[in-house]
């Protein structure tokens, strides 16, 4: 996509520095809604900023992680950044780029705020200014850590997110009193993106529901409340005929004194169909198995089905070990980002990708028990009636994890 115009929002966010009214500000926050443009002009704006201020400066770009701050920040922007005639060389295998332009030179880390341990990766160093997307996804303590490195006169701090729970610290710390930070707050809409058409901004309307609607297609800061999986119909999405699959792929939930539920998933048409499932609860049955005992039951879901991989529960060690032992299958880690997980499942659904056979009963019967907790701060869901939901999770988030959710692509005339 070829952006050839900026909404006043994004000229305001890339140019703040400029003006008279904000230039003695220390930071600017922008949140809102997905693919509203805050992305592109802040990091863009950034840089410019960074090249314009200082020679010689060292900076952070920081992302949940090193990865998906490349993926969504770095890679689309370094190619603006050529266009508008600056040179940057980037240091991969170091997690940094130097970039020149009109005989300035800076540095630019990457930093990755994944937990409360990332905070020592960026302490010590010194700072020009610090640029933090997704900071409602990153520990109070990286953040706090990042700001506290911006010490060279005239730093500046760049934050970018979409909402969150109205309980979370950023929000109550950062945008409530975005005034007496002195920091200029910013709100986008899908409507301040000029290179969005209206087919796409109706293609993420459809897409979430619920909390995720408010936050990502209103940008509100809501509270997730009730049954989880909202869009789950079962007119929509059980289904009885099985249909002639080309893929085949089990996820697992593993436990011992809670119950393990393994799905096997089937693909045709573009759709994944739990095809079947396996739900013990050593509790109800009264009697614990062994992951010999687990492991023949994975064989006897599998049958004769040419499965391309067992997705499991990271934490079930001694099952991972268990099902190498016997050499069979091809074991994957899952990823268990429970948010994330969550969205990209609902996501799936209003898509209609996962259909459900009718002798599923177990994920069935969760669907309607699945739900976020009461809890006041807290955006998760409840740990009860989970264990076909988190297999389920394992499954979406490694195999129908679409970048376009995460990422922009867009680049502007020079």
């Amino acid at each position: 996509m070829r952006i050839t115009e900026l909404s006043k929002k994004q000229r305001l966010t890339m140019n703040w520095w400029l003006d008279k009214k904000y230039s003695q500000y220390d930071a600017i926050i922008c949140d809102g809604a997905v693919r509203s443009g805050k992305t592109m002009s802040m990091s863009l704006g950034f840089v410019i900023w960074a090249m314009s201020s200082f020679n010689g400066g060292a900076f952070a770009v920081c992302g949940k992680t090193v990865t998906s701050l490349r993926r969504n920040v770095i890679t689309p922007l370094l190619p603006m950044l050529g266009d508008i005639g600056m040179v940057c060389q980037e240091k991969v295998s170091r997690s940094y780029v130097d970039i020149s332009f009109s005989g300035r030179q800076n540095r630019f880390y990457f930093f990755g705020g994944r937990d409360e341990s990332s905070a020592a990766l960026i302490q010590g160093i010194t700072l020009s200014g610090v640029f933090l997307d997704e900071v409602a996804l990153m520990p109070r303590s990286f953040v706090e850590q990042a700001l506290a490195r911006c010490s060279v006169n005239g730093s500046k701090m760049w934050f970018n997110c979409n909402p969150d729970n109205p309980s979370h610290w950023f929000y109550n710390e950062w945008i409530r009193k975005a005034d007496s930070k002195k920091a200029l707050y910013i709100h986008f809409t899908m409507d301040d993106n000029p290179s969005l058409s209206e087919e796409l901004k109706n293609r993420y309307k459809r897409l979430y529901s619920g909390a995720f609607y408010d936050r990502y297609v209103l940008g509100k800061w809501t509270a997730s409340e009730g049954t989880v999986y909202t869009m789950f119909s079962p007119e929509k999405h059980i289904f009885s005929a099985c249909p002639q699959c080309e893929r085949y792929v089990i996820s697992c939930d593993y436990g011992t004194v809670n119950p393990s539920s393994f799905g096997l998933w089937g693909y045709s048409g573009g759709v994944w169909y739990r095809l079947r499932e396996y739900y013990y609860d050593s509790r109800k049955e009264g009697q614990s198995r062994t992951d010999e005992e687990h492991y023949a039951a994975l064989e006897a879901l599998a049958g004769d089905f040419a499965i391309e991989k067992v997705i499991i529960d990271p934490s079930a060690a001694s099952f991972i070990e268990c099902i190498r032992r016997h050499g069979k299958f091809h074991v994957v880690k899952a990823d268990n980002d429970v948010i994330a997980g969550i969205r990209r499942v609902a996501a799936a659904l209003k898509e209609n990708k996962l259909k459900f056979h009718e002798s599923c009963k177990d994920i069935i019967r969760e669907f309607s028990l699945y739900r976020w907790s009461s809890k006041a701060g807290t955006d998760a869901p409840i740990k009860e009636n989970d264990h076909s939901m988190d297999d389920m999770r394992y499954f979406v988030t490694a195999m129908l994890n679409e970048k376009s959710d995460d990422f922009f692509a867009m680049s502007i005339t020079r």
